[in-house]
């Protein structure tokens, strides 16, 4: 049966281990429907009912391009992702992980299933922490002393190749600094990523971005992990350290064969 065949299907937003579906009730999901559990074995799938007309592929590709819809549907599928991730072990899914029906859900929780217990196990009592470190002083100008006249072919070179080394100099003194913060971090996390650092225009963060990392960090160290983030950003004032979390772990419970 085609997408287009059908007229609805099953929205995969987690999957848990030993989820009571009671923890479900009053929790929203994508078009006011209800949240149900589709289990197999101690894994629990939680899903919701998706009209293909919004899901199906042609018309899931024009939706990905509307800005609204997708906003909407980001917002819901990580609010249904942050609850039940407080009340079970939980590996969120991908946006848009859509099944015709419960067989195919409980299908695919069998084909996962030694995977997905690996991951539950990794993330198991832990949050995730995002750290984007940042430089806190401009970047060296080409400007110079005003000359009265013309500057020479050679001095031009010579500025040219000093502002390099300049900035060479503060990339390699802003990765050193970056490096130890990551390092000291790592220390009370589970696991750790560092991710691509992120556009300014996109991030919508001041500075040139030198880290930007996932830590896994198990909850009795929540505190210890924000405190220590504080420390490392205010003893270093060539650099801004942002710090945003606990959430649930997207970083670290996606599966490669999805």
């Amino acid at each position: 049966m085609t997408d287009e065949e059908q007229s609805s299907g099953r929205y995969l937003y987690a999957v848990c281990r030993n989820l009571d579906p009671a923890a479900l009730e009053g929790i929203p999901g994508l078009g006011g429907h209800r949240l149900e559990a589709v289990r197999q074995q101690d894994l629990v799938a939680v899903v919701s009912t998706v009209a293909m007309d919004d899901f199906g592929e042609e018309s899931l590709r024009r939706n990905l391009e509307d800005l609204d819809w997708l906003e909407k549907t980001v917002r819901i599928h990580d609010e249904v992702v942050r609850e039940v991730a407080l009340a079970a072990p939980t590996a969120p899914m991908r946006l848009a992980t859509v099944y015709f029906d419960d067989a195919g859900v409980r299908s695919r929780l069998r084909e996962w299933y030694v995977d997905l217990a690996d991951v539950l196990d990794r993330v198991e009592g832990c949050g995730e922490w995002s750290v984007k470190v940042l430089s806190a002083a401009s970047r060296p100008r080409a400007d110079g002393p005003a000359s009265d006249g013309p500057i020479s072919g050679a001095d031009y070179l010579r500025r040219k190749r000093s502002l390099a080394q300049q900035r060479q100099t503060q990339d390699t003194s802003l990765a050193e600094a970056a490096g130890r913060i990551h390092e000291a971090l790592a220390l009370l996390a589970r696991a750790s990523r560092i991710l691509p650092v992120q556009d300014p225009r996109l991030s919508g963060h001041r500075g040139t971005m030198v880290l930007n990392a996932a830590y896994l960090v198990p909850e009795p160290e929540h505190e210890a992990f924000a405190a220590l983030v504080d420390r490392l950003g205010a003893c270093d004032d060539r650099v801004l350290v942002d710090s945003r979390g606990p959430w649930p772990p997207y970083s670290f419970a996606m599966l490669e064969t999805r």
